[in-house]
């Protein structure tokens, strides 16, 4: 499938896929039975970062890199899906023009209920610079991390920037961590997975502040250029928004995808609730 084979109203392959039941405990317990359990889910949390990569495939399946180059994004996650559930991700066209195409992307749990909602959108006239990589600071990620409050949150201008070199061994296990056997994440010049653009976002909040149970509730932003296997990548950020709903607390990072210290590769915006509701 091609950009231009793709006609407004047009239904997707379905994608079924389900996560394991990871083998080591995450330091985030709300992706185990026991913490979940607490807060009223059945049972440990698939990561947001997951169910994204997930809703990315049909999308990169029907556009292939011109997405990853330059594609927008939104996501949401409205409900969980849990380990060793079987998922089914759907995509239809939701508009196309000569010139660009929306693509809504929704996974649905094994009751069928909707647990995610994306939009993903290429326009080909769309010729926006990127912000300049110097308007976002990196800075060192602390060696000791303090306890997630409000307070500190506020006071923390420049979060600490994670760093990953990505090289084929990351690369194939973004291939199993996201179960995504597209051909562009394969070979010696794979290009760095989108699940694995949110899991450096993730890190940009948890390798700052200790926060458990949190829960991942949505990003949106755009690639301004592929990540490929030889990058040394960083996550630079800050926080933009800390604000109050329902009784969580949620913080919403700033943040831009750097490769090799010069290009940008992503802006996200990305949004969290690090204190729930009646945690202890």
């Amino acid at each position: 499938m091609s950009f231009d084979a793709l006609e407004a109203g047009a239904v997707l392959p379905d994608f079924h896929v389900s996560a394991a039941t990871p083998a080591e405990p995450s330091e985030n317990r709300i992706h185990q039975d026991d913490m979940a359990q607490k807060y009223g889910f059945k049972g440990g949390l698939v990561p947001g970062v997951i169910m994204y990569a997930w809703m990315t495939h049909p999308v990169v399946a029907a556009l292939g890199p011109a997405w990853l180059e330059r594609g927008l994004f939104e996501t949401r996650f409205p409900k969980p899906i849990y380990y060793e559930e079987p998922a089914t991700i759907r995509g239809r066209v939701a508009a196309k023009t000569p010139e660009s195409v929306t693509i809504e992307v929704v996974a649905h749990n094994s009751m069928d209920e909707v647990c995610g909602t994306a939009r993903m959108t290429l326009s080909l006239s769309d010729h926006s610079s990127p912000p300049p990589v110097a308007d976002y600071a990196a800075a060192s990620l602390p060696a000791e991390r303090p306890r997630v409050t409000r307070a500190h949150l506020e006071r923390l201008t420049v979060l600490g920037t994670p760093e990953l070199d990505l090289d084929a061994q990351v690369a194939a296990e973004h291939v199993t961590r996201f179960s995504d056997p597209l051909d562009s994440y394969a070979g010696a010049g794979a290009a760095l997975h989108p699940g694995g653009q949110l899991e450096l976002a993730n890190r940009s909040l948890s390798k700052n502040v200790l926060m458990s149970p949190w829960i991942h509730v949505g990003s949106s932003g755009r690639h301004w250029s592929v990540a490929r296997v030889g990058d040394r990548l960083a996550m630079r950020g800050r926080v933009h928004k800390l604000f109050e709903k329902k009784g969580h607390e949620f913080v919403e990072a700033d943040l831009l995808l750097v490769a090799n210290g010069s290009r940008p590769i992503a802006s996200i915006r990305h949004t969290a609730i690090y204190l729930l509701r009646n945690a202890g």
